[in-house]
């Protein structure tokens, strides 16, 4: 063999180690416990959802993969621990809107999503409900809007706190539509349901899940949902995008993990979810949860976050939004 040839061979060999290497740590992993990391409390809505894929994917994987809750400071002490946590596949973050919103919501974060966060792949969207209780006058959404622009500053509207994604859906639809009504942050979902229920508020901004019963008995009217399609659970609820076009608001999931893991785990993650959210079991779950899968590529759903947290920015600067 010449010295050319042979100089050519051991490059390509040398070229291909690091892509084998990289391969046999994928097929290796997990060989330890996976930590996935919360930012809400037990037995919410992320919550379930993170025990459900964890479980899945420890099923799938051969290794625990364990919930760890980090509530408090609106879900940034979850994303603080997995931006700290080393860069290999062992620590994931439960990333969902509320991590895009806080982006612009908070200053002086010690984290920045895009930079600090490498995409796994989405799980679920769940959409939200725009409702009002059933004294309230108006019957369809159209009514209810042509009601807030009749009397400005006159209808009030109950959502968990300051920067959830209910209350910057409500401050979105008062961009979009182009109307004045009175956002009231509660300490959470049920509060806010209650004082719609007891006449204290209009109505209320809640995801599908929450105010479905009241809907079905009549004690709250489903106006519009607020995803870009009519939820499963409420087939016969338009969306508000039928009437101002354009709008759309969910509370989204999905799984991130430290920026510059490995790509062959993050692959391999991305595969194993997808996989799961194609199971039917799964599927039906996360429709009785109120939402629908959101399986894509680690790519899709960066490019996903990353609309998402600048649709948000544009919010919290045009409503002045501050956190309490």
């Amino acid at each position: 063999m010449n010295p050319r040839r042979r100089f050519l061979r051991l490059a390509a060999a040398a070229a291909a180690l690091p892509a084998s290497l990289r391969l046999a740590g994928a097929e290796a992993y997990p060989s330890r416990p996976v930590r996935l990391m919360v930012g809400a409390t037990p037995g919410s809505a992320p919550d379930v959802i993170a025990r459900l894929i964890a479980q899945r994917l420890s099923e799938r994987l051969g290794q625990s993969f364990v919930v760890e809750n980090r509530g408090g400071a609106s879900g940034n002490l979850a994303t603080e621990a997995v931006v700290r946590a080393p860069p290999d596949g062992y620590t994931l973050l439960l990333v969902s809107a509320g991590t895009a919103i806080n982006q612009s919501l908070f200053d002086n974060l010690n984290f920045d999503l895009s930079r600090d966060i490498a995409p796994v792949g989405g799980v679920v969207s769940l959409p939200m409900v725009v409702t009002v209780n059933a004294p309230f006058p108006a019957k369809t959404f159209p009514e209810f809007i042509a009601y807030a622009k009749a009397k400005p500053g006159k209808i009030n509207i109950g959502t968990p706190p300051i920067g959830s994604p209910q209350h910057v859906a409500g401050e979105l639809l008062k961009m979009m539509a182009g109307v004045n009504f009175v956002l009231v942050a509660y300490r959470g979902g049920p509060p806010a349901i209650s004082d719609a229920l007891g006449g204290q508020t209009d109505g209320a901004i809640g995801t599908v899940l929450l105010v479905i019963d009241f809907v079905r008995s009549g004690s709250l009217r489903a106006l519009a949902v607020t995803g870009a399609a009519p939820s499963e659970l409420l087939p016969d609820i338009p969306t508000v995008s039928s009437f101002v076009p354009g709008f759309e608001a969910s509370q989204w999931i999905g799984i991130g993990t430290p920026a510059n893991a490995p790509a062959a785990i993050v692959e391999r993650l991305n595969r194993e979810i997808n996989a799961a959210l194609s199971d039917p079991a799964i599927r039906s779950r996360l429709v009785d949860l109120g939402g629908t899968a959101l399986p894509g590529s680690p790519g899709q759903f960066g490019g996903f976050i990353a609309s998402e947290t600048a649709k948000w920015a544009k919010v919290v600067k045009f409503a002045n939004i501050k956190p309490e």
